[in-house]
């Protein structure tokens, strides 16, 4: 690059990786190197070292950065003859260099780029700074140790790869470095088990999980929340069972495309039996099972099916990648002239739970097809895409909803809304998506009388604002960092009589309280009161009531709140009826 021009951080980025990987060298002369691109919060670099690292080598190798820098290395590019490449690598004994350059020589690459600062040269086009010395030593730092397969084939090498970091300035570094900070405190992961709410057991299997009886409350009152929201917006609820044979989803097309991430099918009768990997090839059936005309449409079917994918061992990951899911899944069957209207009352059903969690920023993705995978990853039908594609397009539009355009994401049969949320601490999830299908309908031979007497295939939008319990519930858990709002908190309320004498009326108060469906437990006097306060703090119970003489007394009580950190004193009837109120509105405080 120019050197009166200022560098973008990608380049930074990239650059730092290449200084990384001439500092190692220093340290290991003997390191063979692999590949070091820049990511999105810096750069990682893959190498074969001697011996193990460990977390006392990393500033030992950012300090030789530091030196690195400090030296106003330029960076220049060329392109060499690729058999010259290769020959490079060899004399230097970097066998994973000469790998790459062998593959882009077999591809029919003559050239190759490399890229050199000071003593290192690097098999790379270029994209770089043109002098280390515009990189502020103050905005990288080295990050961790993770190991990867070479090229990700477990029958490769494993190599060491260093993480590092890399931002504009030192100020966003720190920001950077205190938000995760906080992440790592909400992991959901930990939150779970300290709040007793999900488990893994190797007898049960990885991805497999069990959900505790707390946790099964975040459940309960998800599931809940869905069926009053899906009952306004006029769905009807249906089930279906776990497998089905394998004709069901060839049938459907999902077979072709999903095999790899569906369980292995089980010989049952001279048939090959499936876990359901998705519920809407059953919904197909439930639709075709009576026949329907124009004005029985739209048809809106929902169902909290559990649903089985293998995904691979190394992407699972606590909630949020699971291989046993629960959909919070609906399949809307419409004419094209109802099409927008039901795909505007999906997007509004996501706002309203995006208000009602506290959801402040996302963003809408319409995915679309790629037509040069037509036939091959997407239904062959360039017409129909065209016309969806529009279709979701206006719809999205006319509703008033930000949404950005990506390519080679839709679904196989259509093209989707994919929602990407962010939590309170601003980590991104992927949560909910709504689908249009326009081919499978017809596989399954649905049909619907239209006004003029002939026989058409309806249009199927397939949505999941909730996505799956799983994931979303991790989500939540990193969102509140375990401090729920009172209608989802898998105990609302915590009793804490102070001495013996005050547990029978704890007992009454929890009786009337159990008697209006509240989530209620007593924290017995066997511990210290100091103790059993704490207790209550750590599990993040909403409403505290320590209950002594003056409340069994008077029927007053000393009220604290987790969230708002408030205390007040309310008459036991208030407390109760303000607390029903609370929960029945799912209010966020």
């Amino acid at each position: 690059m120019a050197k009166d021009k200022k560098p973008t951080l990608e380049e930074k980025r990239h650059s730092l990786a290449h200084i990384f990987a001439q500092a190692a060298l220093d340290m290991f002369p003997d390191a063979k190197i692999a590949i070091g691109p820049a990511i999105d919060n810096g750069f990682y670099y893959d190498l074969d070292l001697p011996r193990t690292l460990i977390p006392e080598d990393l500033p030992i190798l950012e300090e030789k950065m530091k030196k690195i820098i400090a030296e106003a290395q330029e960076f220049t590019s060329e392109m060499v003859p690729v058999d010259e490449a290769i020959e490079h690598y060899k004399k230097l004994d970097q066998p994973y260099k000469i790998e790459l350059a062998a593959d882009l020589k077999e591809a029919g690459e003559k050239e190759v780029g490399f890229t050199t600062n000071g003593p290192f040269k690097d098999l790379c086009r270029g994209g770089h700074i043109a002098n280390t010395k515009q990189i502020d030593p103050r905005t990288f730092k080295l990050d961790r140790i993770a190991g990867a397969y070479w090229r990700g084939d477990e029958s490769r090498p494993m190599l060491q790869r260093v993480y590092g970091l890399a931002f504009g300035d030192k100020k966003e570094l720190n920001e950077y470095l205190a938000l995760r900070k906080e992440q790592e405190k909400r992991d959901h992961r930990k939150i779970g088990q300290a709040l007793e709410l999900f488990d893994f057991h190797e007898l049960v299997g990885p991805g497999l999980p069990l959900w505790l009886p707390k946790g099964a409350v975040l459940v309960e009152e998800l599931e809940k929340l869905a069926k009053e929201a899906e009952f306004r917006y006029g769905y009807d609820r249906v089930r279906s069972p776990h497998l089905a044979k394998g004709r069901l989803y060839e049938t459907s097309g999902h077979l072709p495309y999903y095999a790899d991430s569906m369980y292995p099918p089980m010989p049952v009768d001279n048939e090959e039996y499936y876990v359901k990997p998705m519920n809407c090839p059953h919904h197909h059936l439930i639709y075709a099972a009576t026949k329907k005309s124009y004005r029985d449409l739209p048809q809106r079917y929902a169902e909290y099916g559990t649903c089985y994918r293998f995904e691979d061992s190394g992407a699972l990951f606590g909630l949020m990648r699971v291989r046993s899911l629960q959909m919070n899944d609906a399949h809307l069957y419409c004419t094209e002239e109802q099409f927008e209207s039901e795909f505007m009352a999906v997007t509004e059903m996501y706002l309203e739970y995006f208000k009602l969690f506290n959801i402040e920023k996302y963003v809408m993705r319409l995915s679309l097809h790629d037509p040069k995978k037509l036939g091959k990853k997407y239904v062959n039908e360039p017409e129909l895409w065209k016309k969806t594609e529009e279709m979701v397009r206006n719809a999205m539009k006319k509703a008033k909803v930000n949404f950005i355009e990506v390519e080679d994401e839709a679904a196989f049969y259509g093209p989707k809304i994919d929602i990407e949320v962010f939590s309170a601490i601003g980590r991104e999830f992927t949560l909910a998506t709504n689908q249009v299908d326009f081919s499978v309908p017809g596989k399954f031979d649905l049909t619907y009388t239209a006004e003029d007497g002939e026989e058409k295939t309806p249009l199927c939008i397939h949505r999941a604002p909730l996505g799956t319990h799983e994931r979303f519930i991790g989500f939540l858990i990193e969102h509140f960092a375990g401090a729920f709002p009172t209608w989802l908190a898998p105990v609302q309320v915590q009793l804490i009589p102070v001495a013996e004498p005050h547990v029978e009326y704890a007992k009454e108060l929890s009786e009337k309280l159990r008697n209006e469906f509240v989530r209620v437990e007593i924290a017995e006097p066997t511990d210290s009161l100091g103790k059993r306060i704490r207790s209550a703090e750590l599990r993040k119970i909403p409403y505290m009531i320590v209950l002594g003489d003056k409340e069994v007394e008077s029927k007053e009580l000393s009220v604290r709140h987790y969230r708002s950190k408030d205390q007040s004193t309310k008459k036991e009837a208030k407390f109760i009826e303000d607390l029903l109120k609370e929960i029945k509105t799912r209010e966020l405080t």
